[in-house]
């Protein structure tokens, strides 16, 4: 369903595990950045009002999301870490060339934000099957169905905005670049990662 090139190595499960206090810090930060995304995308494009209406009611979501799971921070005993720089998104950024019409620039932010979406619902999928801690377990599994839908969403409003066949041809090459980056990560304590 999601189109993923390379499934994550399932190695990755047991270093979210280990570094679950890390992983739930660089999560609460990716939902935070969705939500800035989401803002972006009405300041910049506030001419499309489809997207708009879209995108506010994705603020108020990830912006919840974020809340569930500084949360579920708190209530572990931890406090909300720093903010590091995610090695899978600014990866993936180097793939759309800058510059090009207002249009184009739409269908490339929309194109990496359905791959972000469908990455973190996959990533959530393999978290809600195999963490020991069944809470957690279930608390990613009702995040992989939002997920699952702000993928479909991105794609959808990128096929709308753009020409379909360029733009199915864009997300195809997006994903085989993507799975490259995928790779060299699946690593380390993140979620992208």
């Amino acid at each position: 369903m999601l189109g993923l090139k390379l499934p994550t190595d399932p190695r990755w499960v047991n270093i979210a595990e280990m570094n679950i206090d890390e992983i739930l810090t660089d999560h609460a930060f990716c939902e935070q950045k969705a939500a800035s995304t989401a803002i972006s995308l009405i300041v910049g494009f506030p001419e499309y009002t489809a997207l708009v209406q879209e995108m506010t009611a994705l603020v108020v979501e990830e912006i919840s999301h974020f809340k569930m799971v500084h949360d579920l921070i708190i209530e572990r005993g931890k406090t909300l870490g720093r903010d590091r720089k995610d090695a899978y998104v600014v990866s993936l950024l180097k793939f759309f060339p800058k510059g090009g019409s207002r249009t184009t620039q739409l269908v490339h932010r929309l194109l990496y934000a359905a791959l972000i979406e469908a990455r973190s619902c996959e990533r959530f999928r393999l978290l809600s099957e195999n963490l020991s801690d069944k809470k957690l377990a279930k608390f990613y599994k009702k995040l992989m169905i939002s997920e699952a839908h702000h993928y479909t969403m991105f794609l959808n409003f990128a096929r709308q905005y753009g020409d379909r066949n360029e733009v199915d041809a864009k997300w195809n090459a997006l994903l085989e670049f993507e799975a490259n980056i995928m790779k060299r990560l699946s690593s380390t304590e993140s979620i992208h990662g």
